[in-house]
């Protein structure tokens, strides 16, 4: 692999974005091509001997372009790539103009140059891109409701990457440099800025309380993607900064705790489908963080697992829990839904239960107890799908399912499957299975046991207990006017903590 391959790569994302704006008719085979060469590339990344380094000095000085491509950089790549496949292959048979393929196109691109960045300028204008092609996603239908969410996404990622710039402007002015290795030698007002607006843009601890909202009202394949990949943009910075610099990794693994405790914490009270899955990516996100070492794995099979998810919840007959008590699932959608559940509660033969493992080894003492709880959580939140009613429904000629027992009578609201939504499904299902390569050495009597134990002390729980709760949390803290405000709050929690280990460390 050679510097020149993987600056035709970053650039092919934009050229054909441009090209299905010329090409229309070919917009769905390009996007496709281009997933799939990003599958290609991650490849190579997994079977090269050692890390590429591209260091582009375009201008004078430090003020320059630099990537890093290694192992980190292929397990997020590859995620990117899977996904995007999926919801392409989702959308195929769907009536999706040419526009929303090229901002796919643009969104993937700008989303996989986030993960071979090295310096803080040219994440910057990745992480602009990024906002600018998810917010044309997210507003993609017109109307007021889809308007204001992206709106809403926009503005509050743009008020973030202002603190961000801010602090990227501070680090050049200590070292002459936006490389990520400065970020030690900055001022702690530096670090907390940037660090401020990578937790707002990737959803992390209180400052990504604008997720469920923007997650939630979504079209389907919109969610898959945000939920999947687009968040990892704002994680991956932080993973690589708390690899690079050993001072950086307990500030990382901290929210990373907080933030897998806070998203459970809404998660198990939630009883809205898609505000469930939103909040639960705000908690395996905190797994991503709370092992930097292995967080591409864990970030490659969440990636997986909550498109995968998105998708099915996207056919579902309901939003509400309470009301898919009484409308059952058709059987090969619940079977692939228990399927994800099962991966993303760590129940063995996916790639889920390796993830948790190699995470859980990778833990600080501390961290233990706190992730233990954070795992019991997702388990009790995914019984919520896994203990729902299902039946063998059948297509009748007017494109509306019933049951095969007469005794119960049509089923409303079921929506008629396209073939894509199976593709997606092989896609996404199959990589959990597949995925189970990169860490075999998982599956010993030790290991299986312990999450075994948890998933079931989950279902006991839910099925006691939380099934029958009927506590709303309030949304206070997710309105519009409080979310800016939390991030000054966060900011100023960040520059305590930053300052009170410069005292001894930094």
């Amino acid at each position: 692999m050679t510097n020149n391959l993987t600056i035709t790569w970053i650039a092919s994302s934009f050229f054909i974005g441009f090209v299905i704006y010329l090409l229309p008719k070919l917009s769905r085979t390009l996007s496709l091509g281009l997933a799939l060469l990003s599958a290609g590339y991650s490849v190579q990344i997994f079977l090269m001997a050692s890390p590429l380094d591209v260091q582009l000095i375009q201008l004078l000085d430090n003020f320059g372009v630099t990537l890093i491509v290694d192992q980190l950089s292929g397990f997020f790549i590859l995620t990117n790539a899977l996904v995007t496949i999926a919801v392409i292959l989702y959308c195929w048979q769907t009536n999706k103009k040419a526009f929303f393929y090229m901002q796919i196109v643009i969104l993937h691109g700008s989303v996989n140059a986030t993960f071979i960045c090295a310096d803080f300028i040219s994440l910057y204008v990745a992480l602009e891109v990024i906002s600018i092609a998810s917010f044309l996603l997210i507003a993609y239908p017109r109307s007021d409701r889809s308007i204001w969410v992206g709106l809403r996404y926009l503005f509050v990622s743009n008020t973030a990457m202002l603190f961000y710039l801010v602090g990227a402007v501070l680090v050049y002015q200590a070292n002459n440099s936006f490389q990520f290795t400065g970020l030690l030698d900055s001022p702690p007002e530096a670090i907390a800025l940037i660090f401020l607006g990578l937790l707002a843009k990737g959803g992390i601890f209180v400052s990504g309380l604008w997720l469920p909202l923007t997650h939630s009202e979504s079209e389907t394949p919109v969610s898959a993607m945000l939920s999947g990949v687009v968040v990892k943009a704002g994680v991956f910075p932080l993973v690589r900064c708390a690899l690079m610099l050993e001072e950086i990794d307990p500030i990382v693994r901290f929210f990373g705790v907080s933030t897998a405790l806070l998203g459970v914490g809404y998660a198990v009270f939630e009883k809205d489908t898609k505000r469930m899955l939103a909040f639960h990516t705000i908690s395996q996100l905190g797994f991503v963080l709370a092992a930097p070492i292995v967080a591409g794995f864990y970030a490659l099979t969440h990636g997986l697992v909550k498109s995968a998810l998105f998708l099915i919840a996207g056919i579902l007959p309901s939003r509400n829990f309470k009301e898919l008590q009484y409308k059952p699932i058709d059987t090969p959608i619940w079977i692939a839904l228990v399927i994800a559940s099962f991966s993303i509660s760590g129940f063995p033969l996916l790639s889920g239960f390796g993830a948790k493992v190699l995470t859980t080894k990778n833990l600080l003492p501390w961290q233990a107890i706190a992730m233990n709880i954070a795992a019991l959580g997702t388990a009790i939140s995914f019984a919520k799908f896994i203990f729902l009613p299902h039946k063998k429904l059948v297509l009748r000629h007017d494109n509306q399912f019933k049951a095969d027992s007469n005794t119960a009578g049509e089923i409303d609201g079921q929506k008629k499957i396209q073939s894509g939504f199976w593709w997606a499904m092989v896609i996404l299902l199959g990589g959990l299975i597949g995925a189970n390569i990169f860490y075999y050495e998982a599956y010993t009597l030790e290991n299986i046991v312990k999450p075994l134990v948890t998933i079931a002390i989950g279902w006991l729980t839910y099925l006691l207990i939380f099934k029958k709760l009927v506590i709303k949390l309030p949304r206070a803290s997710e309105k519009f006017d409080h979310l800016i405000g939390i991030m000054s709050l966060i900011l100023i929690l960040l520059f305590w903590i930053i300052w009170a280990r410069s005292q001894y460390s930094i």
